[in-house]
């Protein structure tokens, strides 16, 4: 089944369970925000799709990713110049099939949700070891990268299929490998493409010795915000 979602192109990959705050100052965006709070858009929920690399959102459904995820406006303070400073949530994944530029001031698209494929029949206990590994992983990045205040272990409580988005959350991933983590349906190779993603830039970090930029650092010019 498909539905229609107003759309916010910008240079990062939002995931389900992330936080992402944004600074709204342009004119159709801040149309968007008032739409969101008033309640013209329903669940509070809009679309937040990646710019392609060499491309912006002029370019149309060619310079998006096809593959978003939901935000859930979750608070909004209006500031004296009429900008706005909101924060969201990711939510769910969903496929663009086609986007619209007529109908509102702000982009809209017609999209069908992605859910997570079935768990696959795999040996007893591989979901365990994979979820082990990829925390591992995660340990590892972290302690290469931060100092021991600037992050913190994700609860034990979070569900394997969940695990892979909280644990990219706090990690700087290039784009293009957080598109490639949000649009793996199958929970188990999810698990063992984060732990390669994160094994991966540990190596590197270690090499560098030194953190990269933050993604926000290089979304700027591409966000048509």
């Amino acid at each position: 089944m498909t539905t229609t979602i107003p759309l916010f192109p910008l240079g990062t990959v939002l995931m389900p369970g992330s936080s992402l705050p944004l600074h709204i100052f342009e004119p159709r965006y801040r149309q968007l925000t008032v739409d969101l709070v008033t309640g013209a858009v329903p669940d509070k929920q809009f679309g937040v799709v990646a710019v392609r690399e060499g491309f912006s959102p002029d370019d149309g459904l060619a310079g998006l990713h096809t593959v978003g995820c939901t935000a859930e406006l979750l608070d909004v303070r209006r500031l004296p110049d009429g900008r706005y400073d909101i924060v969201t949530r990711g939510v769910q994944r969903f496929r663009l099939l086609a986007i619209d530029d007529t109908e509102k001031p702000y982009l809209t698209g017609t999209v069908e949700f992605l859910p997570d494929d079935p768990l696959a029949d795999e040996p007893e206990g591989t979901t365990r070891y994979l979820s082990a590994a990829a925390r591992d992983a995660h340990r590892r990045y972290c302690s290469t990268a931060w100092k021991s205040d600037d992050w913190s272990e994700p609860s034990d409580d979070i569900e394997p299929q969940h695990l892979p988005h909280v644990l990219a959350a706090d990690c700087l991933l290039p784009i293009g490998d957080r598109q490639r983590l949000l649009e793996q349906t199958c929970p188990t190779e999810r698990l063992r493409l984060v732990r390669e993603l994160l094994a991966r830039e540990t190596g590197l970090l270690g090499q560098l010795r030194a953190v990269p930029a933050p993604m926000t650092t290089f979304a700027v010019d591409q966000s048509p915000n």
